[in-house]
Order: structure tokens, then sequence, then C-alpha cells
């Protein structure tokens, strides 16, 4: 996996990066102070220092999929939050989880995924054509019984929020960079409470989250895809 993932010339991040008045905009816009500890995480997690950069980026740039602009990055979002939201709800409809209060946890999580597939739906409809729903199947995962559920969520949702990240460097607008620095700090807390569960550490990569490039993380979910 990346350490980092340099922000491309005219991003989002880049303007936030070298501007403080629009950093100073832009976290009103998602919630003032409140906002400012996540957003120096993406900064921090994105950012690279000189000797990284001296050794280039280019490698890098072309993992997180290419230039395909905005619309690229929310239809990559949104398939993997498909995949998530599916996931829950498969997991719920088979029973194979007992715990009542790890049920209902699930369930919290599996509505936020879904409420991220209808936000990043309508905009990928914005912006142009939204990807279309991937077949997908979870049964494995499911007849490995509630420990390899609970395992795979963890992994589901700390795969997740390296996605994010992962993108944010490459992000135009400012909104779809706020609705993605949302959504990952959501995916971050699911993540951490899974972690828990399962008996992982809620912190895996240390103080700072590590990205991961479109390719790594459609490599670990293609396992679940269904042709």
């Amino acid at each position: 996996m990346s350490k980092t993932v340099e922000p491309e010339s005219g991003s989002a991040l880049e303007e936030l990066t070298q501007d403080a008045s629009s950093r100073k905009r832009f976290l009103s816009m998602v919630g003032g102070a409140g906002a400012a500890g996540a957003l120096t995480m993406f900064l921090a997690a994105c950012g690279e220092d000189e000797k990284e950069k001296s050794a280039g980026t280019a490698g890098d740039e072309k993992k997180t999929g290419g230039g395909g602009g905005d619309l690229e990055i929310v239809n990559y979002a949104l398939t993997l939050e498909y995949l998530e939201a599916q996931f829950y709800a498969d997991v719920l409809k088979s029973g194979v989880v007992t715990d009542k209060a790890v049920g209902e946890a699930a369930k919290m999580i599996g509505q936020n995924e879904q409420e991220h597939v209808d936000a990043l739906l309508a905009t990928a409809k914005k912006l142009g054509t939204p990807a279309k729903k991937p077949k997908a199947s979870f049964q494995k995962v499911i007849d490995g019984g509630e420990k390899m559920v609970l395992e795979t969520a963890a992994t589901v949702e700390n795969l997740g929020a390296a996605a994010y990240l992962g993108q944010a460097g490459r992000i135009k607008s400012k909104e779809i960079l706020a609705a993605a620095l949302a959504i990952h700090t959501v995916e971050g807390r699911h993540a951490a409470a899974l972690n828990k569960i399962v008996g992982k550490s809620i912190v895996p990569d240390g103080a700072f989250a590590k990205p991961a490039s479109m390719d790594e993380v459609l490599k670990q979910v293609k396992p679940f895809l269904v042709s």
C-alpha cells in the first residue's frame, strides 16, 4: 500500500494546502473547527516530503486510476459503497450474526453505507453517467460463519477508508472533497469499531492513516464480484 499520494496540480487539495483563505472557507463549509483535524489528517497523509518527491511519483499517480476527473472518482466510490451496502444487507438477511449488539451495529453501518450510495449516486448523476451496481456475492463469507463475517467487515471498512484517502489528492471540486472527507471519517469510525470487535488495533496504521490506490482496492474486492 502506498504511503502517500501527492495532490495533483489543480486539485482541490492542492489549493487548500497552498491557500489559507480558501482553506478557511472550506472548513466553514464542512463544519468549521470540528473538521480541521480531519482535513489536517488528509493533508498529512497525502503530502509528500522532499525525499519522496525526488524519487518520483508518476507511478503512484497512475495507480490512482488515471485522469478521468471527479466523475471517475465518484463512480469508483459509488461502486465500493454498492458493495458495502450489499454486504451488510446480505449478512443481516442471513442471520449469521447472532450477537444482538453486534447485529445492531451491523444494521447501523449498513444504513450508513446505503446513505453513502444514495448521496454518491445523486452526485454522479449531476456529473454525468453513474456507475451501475456491480453483481457481487458474499455467500462464501457468510458460509464461513460469524467470525469470518466480522473479520471481513473490518477488512472492508479499513479498505473503504483507505480508498477515499487514496483519491483525495485527485479531486478537483472542493464540494466533492468535502463529501469524500465526511464519508472517509465515517468509514474510519466503522473500521475502528469493527477492529475492536475482532480484537485488532483501532488504529492499525498508527497516528496517520495510509491511502490505497484504485488498483490496490479493486484487486481486493475482485473476489466478491460475479461475472
